[in-house]
């Protein structure tokens, strides 16, 4: 990478010899085996493309496929970024190779809305993209009031963090709707309050997802979780979905002669 060099992973060896070393000063137990926890339900809400949307796809997906030919050694995360680009579209925005971001109808909030409406109580909304957390925290503000909504991400002051978790937390607290980033809010929180997990739109990264889940199903939760996933059909959306559902970390199994399947 310009003047810098470093070594780069391609293999293992001895991993049989390894564990047998590890193994009787090791052992391991899952969160399900030790924790007596109520049920998650897994449910997903389809939206359609708007006539914006769906051609605004089409040119970045064409975008994407000739960034990707046209370089001599694809690499995952050029990929990757190609692929986000089209998630973008999905949630009715895009970013331009000249950074411009230009929106587009969606029906993804209407379906967020509605899906609302159907819940009672505390509820926690997860957004791959800070424009996402932007226009959904303002959608349930004008609906639900100021005082119901709250977003964590990663410009969140740090002093303010801790209130919203406890807010949060509080029955009696009129913060209803937390919403936030995944990768900022998907680690070490308690936010058993909720029993529903909205997530509007989804990353790669399996072990976030699975954290992000976490912050409502861990110790002090009494509920069943029921976990909503909003889609876009015939598009990204649906593939990473069900690669996410399927325990797939789309980050580290994208490579370079898989990218068509992904992308088209």
């Amino acid at each position: 990478m310009g003047a810098h060099s470093f070594n780069k992973i391609v293999g293992y060896q001895n991993l049989d010899e390894l564990n047998g070393i590890i193994e009787p000063f090791s052992f391991r137990v899952r969160k399900e085996d030790c924790l007596d926890l109520p049920d998650k339900v897994y449910t997903k809400r389809t939206v359609e493309l708007t006539k914006e949307q769906a051609a605004l796809y089409e040119q970045m997906k064409r975008n994407a496929l000739a960034i990707i030919q046209g370089e001599g050694l694809v690499t995952a995360s050029t990929v990757l970024t190609q692929m986000l680009r089209l998630q973008q579209v999905c949630s009715g925005f895009a970013k331009l190779e000249d950074d411009r971001v230009v929106t587009v109808p969606s029906n993804k909030l209407t379906e967020l809305m509605s899906a609302i409406e159907e819940i009672d109580g505390k509820v926690i909304i997860w957004g791959n993209f800070t424009h996402d957390l932007h226009l959904i925290g303002d959608a349930l503000k004008k609906a639900y009031g100021t005082e119901s909504v709250a977003l964590f991400y990663g410009e969140t002051p740090t002093e303010e963090r801790q209130d919203i978790v406890e807010n949060f937390q509080d029955p009696a607290n009129p913060l209803r709707f937390f919403v936030g980033q995944p990768r900022t809010g998907g680690y070490g929180l308690t936010l058993t309050e909720a029993n529903t997990v909205i997530y509007y739109s989804n990353g790669y990264d399996l072990e976030v997802r699975l954290q992000s889940e976490d912050r409502a199903h861990r110790i002090g939760q009494t509920n069943k979780v029921t976990y909503i996933d909003l889609v876009v059909e015939n598009t990204l959306d649906e593939k990473v979905l069900q690669a996410l559902r399927s325990k797939i970390d789309i980050s580290t199994q994208v490579m370079a002669e898989d990218y068509k399947q992904w992308i088209v």
